[in-house]
């Protein structure tokens, strides 16, 4: 039995946010009801990576029941009303606005159903004057200032992963088992309203602070840390890279004088203390380049673990896929089995059993009947 069995999601969702949260749910144990369009979530259409189908969907709906139905169609309409009048959670990312005109408030909804958890993923939220702007993660990397602290000194990138859907999918996931443990005392649902911009701009907190408090410029540090050092990358002599943390002043005499051979570098006033490192950089990073550039990579990463300083290697995805610490799940699809990287978390020493990713509209016929019958 899995911890949220006996639960039941309906969920009108597409691309990566929405599918997230209720993916979770479906991970735990949850029923989850995915209604689509009848072309289908378009996050099926982002790749054919996965023998065939989205690398995207493939990650984010197995467990999932798929229908799909015309949400303007009264018929399909009630059977909607019906399968949520059944729910625990009501799950939409539609444009603010859409929901309600297709005749499901969430306010009435839970006028209707007390104990329903309804929960709405948008771009910006669903007032103010961004509230009707489309919303794409990368868009919103711009917009929360993520893009200006990310990439090198030359110019502002991209995080190389849909890291404002995820965000926000997360943040949605952990407002619905937070609202689910308030029913459990209360007896009441609630709404929930989550957007790409709040979740990611909750994540900028420091910078925000550093920069509205301290009066700090925020620069792009690349891969180095903007406020430690040394906290960064450096090229081997083989031309391999590695990135190192120093946290403290203990790990800064034992990289100096174990690593870098510079004992005296732990007394001078350029190097003392990390807001002085901070400040000489520059001249610290000539040190740790002359060092590292007299090693290769795989003997320089055995000299700081000997040392018991952080470090990690800058990998490919190749080096992640063989990496002694990843862990893989398979799951089912009608292309057949599918190997994807295992969720962050174990229980009891476990990777979690993934369930089976949904063809479009695999399970229509079965909900059809189910809650035609259950709406009499």
């Amino acid at each position: 039995m899995k911890d949220l069995d006996g639960l039941m999601v309906v969920t009108i969702e597409q691309a990566v946010a929405a599918p997230y949260a209720s993916g979770k749910m479906a991970d735990a144990g949850a029923r989850v009801i995915k209604i689509e369009r009848p072309e289908g979530d378009f996050a099926r259409l982002y790749d054919a990576d996965a023998k065939g189908l989205s690398s995207y969907f493939t990650w984010l709906n197995r467990g999932k029941e798929s229908i799909t139905l015309d949400l303007k169609g009264q018929d399909d309409l009630a059977l909607v009303k019906a399968m949520i009048g059944q729910a625990d959670v009501f799950i939409q990312n539609l444009m603010p606005g859409a929901i309600d005109r297709l005749g499901l408030s969430m306010a009435e909804l839970r006028r209707q159903y007390p104990r329903l958890i309804t929960l709405s993923i948008s771009g910006y939220g669903s007032s103010g004057e961004y509230s009707q702007m489309k919303a794409y993660d990368l868009l919103i990397q711009a917009e929360t200032g993520l893009a200006s602290l990310t990439g090198g000194p030359s110019e502002p990138g991209r995080v190389g992963v849909s890291i404002c859907d995820i965000g926000a999918g997360m943040t949605a996931y952990q407002a619905i088992l937070q609202a689910l443990l308030g029913r459990e005392k209360t007896g009441q649902g609630r709404h929930i309203e989550v957007s790409l911009f709040s979740a990611l701009a909750d994540w900028m907190n420091v910078p925000y602070i550093q920069r509205h408090y301290g009066g700090k410029t925020i620069p792009r540090p690349g891969l180095h840390h903007p406020t430690i050092a040394p906290y960064g990358v450096f090229p081997c002599g083989d031309g391999g890279l590695i990135l190192l943390s120093i946290q403290n002043e203990r790990e800064w005499q034992r990289l100096a004088t174990e690593v870098l051979g510079r004992p005296d570098m732990i007394t001078d006033e350029r190097f003392s203390s990390n807001i002085a490192r901070v400040q000489n950089r520059d001249a610290l990073n000539v040190i740790m380049h002359d060092v590292f550039g007299q090693f290769d990579r795989d003997d320089m990463a055995k000299k700081l673990f000997e040392a018991s300083i952080a470090y990690g290697k800058l990998n490919t995805v190749d080096d992640l896929i063989e990496h002694p610490q990843t862990q893989f799940i398979t799951t089912m699809t009608s292309s057949g089995e599918v190997r994807m990287i295992a969720p962050g978390a174990l229980f009891d020493g476990k990777p979690m059993v993934a369930e089976r990713v949904p063809d479009l509209g695999e399970h229509s016929d079965a909900l059809r009947a189910e809650f035609a019958q259950s709406d009499r």
